[in-house]
């Protein structure tokens, strides 16, 4: 091209519609021009416009400016809609809000714009209708790919699912459309079914580690149940090293009742069950009344023994404290008077008669123990305790169950001590007991132990402290060490504001935690 002045120019054409009031310019002059037997123009005016170029060659960032991005409060608030399906799209160009294809789709989720497909989520009465894309969904899932695009694709518009929470399908649909992993305490188990049953596994996972941090003695046993249904051998493990640390916790817990009858089995033969068999037995019972409920029969005995049928001879009778069959399973009313007559016998005949009943006890756990000093040592002035506190923190890297701590004794021969002993989390008490112990004069450590083993988690720091009672003088730790190794724990140590009678690292009280892992 040539301008006024002869010399050559490069252009830029854009080819650009004309608004409705040109076209109806346009209109006019081109019916003029008929009348007067012009050629007839094309219903659509375009204009041709001509930019002169420069050396720099601009990009199509230069030449159109950069839209704003939408603001995190307006993308919440599109969630926030989407969540409640009752978004609405205010902007025409609402595309032109967000700057990634991850935040478009997340405008799409429980959208009913450009929905293909509709899913009737829940049982009935309960049921809930969410929108769907199909390419979404397929994109996220291999078994929603196979029911809108395989061989067997469904061509229906209106898909049920019954045995889905329709907040579980929700919580899904949320990470196949934004990425996002919303999990709550209620809804995990009904979100991990879902992420199983569509094959969306990065969600499983995340379910199950969800449950690994939350997991503890009241929900042990119904997640033991639910993770050998969904197949999740890590999750299963972590549930038996709770409930054998803290049997006697998992098995007086809610979630007991709640087991399916071959969760119930696997527990009740379980060789390191740390629990007293009298509890063991008080639980199956408890279990036993649930089961009656569960199957609209009357709490009876003859009904809590018919349902706990063979189980019933996993519990080791023969392995209870005397005192407690004599009190407890004997007057329970589930043993038939044979049984019982044939357990006493047991107890105290010479010739014992055969029973069905286990009667080997269980080996339960063997303790482990951390001993942060390397040498102890005595002075005539040393080690007194007038009411005041020995304190110590400590971290693992990976979870443990504190049964006890190990405690010096006198210096100044046998004596008894009573010992008030703590354990907390950033000032959040976790346990504690009151116990005594008594001290032969040696420098060995005698245990004090919590009523039932304290869940420690990796990477965080406790307190433990002792309030002691007793002989004025004892033997006290020396050259104590920052890390030690038990095992396959690692422990550290660090000073606590909480002592205020000399105990530290380097040196004092607190010599041993005893633990379980």
């Amino acid at each position: 091209m040539v301008d006024a002045k002869g010399r050559n120019m490069k252009c830029l054409t854009f080819f650009l519609m004309l608004p409705e009031s040109v076209k109806s310019k346009s209109s006019k002059s081109s019916k003029k021009a008929n009348a007067s037997g012009s050629p007839k123009l094309p219903p659509v005016c375009y204009e041709i416009i001509t930019l002169k170029s420069k050396k720099k060659k601009k990009m199509a960032a230069d030449i159109f400016p950069t839209k704003k991005l939408a603001s995190t409060t307006t993308v919440q608030q599109y969630q926030q809609q989407n969540l409640n399906n009752n978004n609405t799209i205010q902007n025409c160009n609402w595309q032109g809000l967000y700057s990634t294809i991850r935040e478009r789709n997340s405008v799409m989720f429980n959208n009913e714009l450009m929905a293909d497909v509709h899913f009737v989520v829940g049982q009935p009465g309960k049921t809930q209708r969410l929108p769907g894309h199909r390419y979404v969904l397929a994109v996220g899932s291999s078994v929603f790919h196979a029911m809108f695009y395989g061989e067997l694709a469904e061509n229906t518009d209106e898909i049920h699912i019954p045995d889905v929470e329709p907040a579980a399908f929700l919580a899904m649909l949320k990470y196949i459309y934004c990425d996002e992993i919303d999990l709550s305490a209620d809804t995990v188990l009904a979100t991990l079914y879902a992420a199983k049953k569509y094959i969306v596994p990065h969600l499983a996972r995340a379910c199950v580690n969800f449950l690994e941090t939350s997991l503890s003695a009241k929900n042990a046993c119904v997640l033991l149940s639910q993770s050998c249904l969904f197949e999740e051998p890590e999750l299963t493990q972590r549930c038996w090293e709770v409930i054998d640390a803290q049997a006697e916790l998992a098995l007086r817990s809610e979630g007991f009742c709640d087991i399916d009858a071959q969760t119930l089995e696997s527990i009740l033969q379980r060789e390191t069950l740390n629990a007293k068999e009298i509890v063991v037995f008080e639980a199956a019972l408890n279990w036993a009344e649930a089961e009656c409920q569960r199957q609209d029969l009357t709490s009876s005995t003859d009904n809590r023994r018919k349902v706990l049928g063979k189980a019933m001879f996993l519990i080791r009778i023969p392995t209870m404290a005397l005192d407690d069959f004599a009190n407890g399973a004997a007057q329970s009313g589930v043993l038939t008077l044979n049984e019982t007559n044939d357990i006493f016998l047991w107890y105290t005949a010479a010739k014992k008669p055969e029973l069905q009943f286990v009667s080997m006890p269980r080996k339960g756990l063997t303790p482990q123990r951390c001993h942060r000093f390397q040498s102890c040592a005595y002075r005539s002035n040393q080690w007194r305790y007038r009411g005041r506190c020995d304190s110590i923190q400590f971290a693992v890297d990976k979870r443990v169950f504190i049964a006890g701590f190990g405690l010096y004794g006198s210096s100044c021969g046998s004596a008894e001590y009573s010992a008030k002993i703590e354990l907390k989390r950033q000032g959040v008490l976790l346990g504690q007991n009151l116990s005594k112990y008594f001290s032969d004069g040696s420098s060995n450590t005698f245990p004090a132990w919590f009523e039932y083993p304290v869940q420690i988690e990796p990477d965080t720091f406790y307190t433990a402290s002792v309030v002691l009672d007793g002989n004025e003088l004892s033997y006290f730790g020396q050259e104590g060490m920052t890390e030690v190794q038990c095992g396959k724990v690692t422990f550290q140590f660090q000073c606590s504001s909480d002592s205020t009678n000399g105990t530290g690292v380097q040196g004092g009280q607190i010599p041993e935690l005893i633990f379980y892992a």
